[in-house]
């Protein structure tokens, strides 16, 4: 018997165990918005020992981890047989991406992952890596995922092995067991942050994308589109107009991206979206919300100024740090919404609130002005409102 493997391994269970049981605890926001969950609800740590781990003692007596795992980040979301999935993005330490599915039964903790991860058709072989999934349950009885399928640059120059040329793929599922993968979507610009409308919109299949001119900077990408598509088989982006401007000296100067797909509520469409700006310390990644007619999801009625959750405390600090993303969202039958959101590309959060809490302040939070000027007139209507409440 191989002592040191039997005592490394029981170990490394029981410590896993303890951490994929650990009750989450909510943390009181002082805005009234939202709620953070104090402890990520998943990490490099939740990855299952038998895919890091060789468990034969005899081939691995030191009990070494032999596949290494980096990061759980932008992970899609979706209500499954009265469970709380995400398709989570893992990162190996290899730097390749891939899909795993995770369940919670409480949607905040006890995230466990399935047996396996995500075997997706593999269709090309240029593509390299494939990461940030939206998952969209249509009205057409599939559950689509949208995924970026990033491949090197061939237009690069010798030498240059980071320009990279991104596409979004598309995969459909009955049962998140078996995928179709479908052909990638045609566009004219790089497109790596699409979302599917969950419903039809004048017969034809609605997308939210983000033309961009090359992998990295928006360029001549103004921000959110709209496109509408015929067959979800033969995706391809012919007309797309933006609804969803990008705006100098904002959160959303250097691009913006929607997150996951818009939740339907009595008063609009509810959207959340990430924004980036520059500074001194690099991009900056924020969420914000907007919303959009319920008669009409291309058409904005309301955009609160600023961030909805931007980076706080220890969410500052990973791979890429400063950044918020989250492309994946639950709302429940009772109304209260589950936020999956990424810290700094390193780790899985949630946060809570509820829908008549997030289209209030949509509907009551004013709008950027654009200019200091605007931001202080805001702030002195607001205090004449006040005085009469003032003591």
């Amino acid at each position: 018997m191989n002592t040191l493997f039997e005592q490394r391994l029981q170990a490394l269970q029981q410590e896993q165990e303890r951490l994929l049981q650990r009750p989450n605890k909510w943390e009181e926001e002082t805005n009234g918005i939202v709620r953070r969950y104090r402890y990520p609800v998943l990490t490099a740590a939740h990855i299952p020992l038998a895919w890091r781990y060789d468990l034969n003692p005899e081939t691995n007596p030191y009990c070494l981890e032999r596949i290494g795992v980096n990061a759980c980040l932008n992970s899609g979301a979706i209500k499954w047989n009265g469970k709380y999935l995400l398709m989570v993005r893992v990162e190996g330490a290899d730097r390749k991406s891939f899909f795993a599915v995770a369940e919670s039964p409480n949607g905040v903790d006890n995230f466990r992952f399935w047996e396996r991860p995500v075997a997706l058709p593999d269709t090309d072989p240029e593509e390299t890596n494939v990461y940030d999934m939206r998952l969209t349950a249509h009205e057409d009885g599939w559950i689509y995922g949208l995924f970026c399928s990033e491949r090197h640059d061939p237009k690069a120059a010798p030498g240059d092995l980071s320009s990279a040329v991104a596409k979004t793929g598309i995969v459909r599922t009955k049962d998140f067991l078996h995928w179709e993968r479908l052909p990638d979507l045609k566009s004219r610009s790089q497109q790596r942050n699409v979302v599917l409308h969950p419903e039809f919109v004048g017969g034809k299949y609605a997308l939210y994308t983000r033309p961009q001119d090359d992998f990295i900077l928006a360029g001549g990408g103004e921000g959110i589109g709209w496109a509408l598509i015929d067959d979800m088989t033969q995706a391809e982006v012919k007309e797309e107009r933006i609804i969803d401007r990008r705006y100098y000296h904002t959160i959303k100067e250097v691009k913006n991206g929607e997150g996951p797909h818009p939740i339907k509520t009595p008063q609009g469409w509810l959207h959340l979206a990430h924004g980036v700006r520059g500074c001194a310390a690099g991009l900056r990644y924020v969420l914000y919300l907007y919303m959009t007619a319920l008669d009409d999801p291309a058409r904005v009625i309301a955009q609160p100024a600023g961030y909805f959750l931007a980076p706080q405390g220890e969410e500052r600090v990973g791979d890429v740090s400063n950044v918020l993303f989250s492309n994946g969202w639950i709302a429940d039958e009772d109304g209260t919404v589950y936020i999956y959101y990424a810290s700094s590309d390193t780790r899985m959060h949630v946060a809570v609130s509820d829908i008549p809490r997030l289209v209030d302040y949509c509907l009551h939070t004013p709008s950027d002005g654009l200019r200091s000027a605007a931001s202080v007139a805001r702030i002195n209507e607001l205090i004449d409102r006040n005085a009469t409440f003032m003591h």
